[in-house]
């Protein structure tokens, strides 16, 4: 089955070594969004990047040094998008958020019937 619709897309970006109370910030982002339900979510593990304070992230093999830059990307409806901000208004202390509108296609197969 293929579906097109209009959707919109929230990526937030901020750093692997990045907690929110306590825990590390992508897995407590991660967790709210299947709290919200989101239709679509991708955690992307860069490999060099900086932001806001231009300290530059990176991974690499010594887990000892690592800090590479994380990009969150979240799709769905307007409405669900925007009951999300409030939550990453209070989790990222440092960071960027980016939204967009966006043309989907979803595939998916059929459910058979037994």
């Amino acid at each position: 089955m293929k579906e097109q619709f209009q959707a919109r897309m929230l990526r937030v970006h901020f750093g692997e070594n990045d907690k929110w109370q306590g825990r590390p910030l992508v897995e407590a982002i991660f967790a709210k969004c299947r709290e919200l339900e989101m239709a679509e979510v991708m955690v992307y593990r860069g490999i060099e990047g900086f932001g806001p304070s231009t300290r530059i992230r990176h991974a690499s093999h010594w887990i000892f040094s690592s800090d590479a830059p994380i990009q969150l990307s979240l799709i769905d409806t307007e409405e669900k998008i925007e009951r999300m901000l409030p939550h990453l208004d209070a989790m990222v202390d440092e960071g960027l958020i980016a939204i967009s509108t966006v043309e989907v296609t979803r595939y998916s197969r059929l459910s058979e019937c037994p």
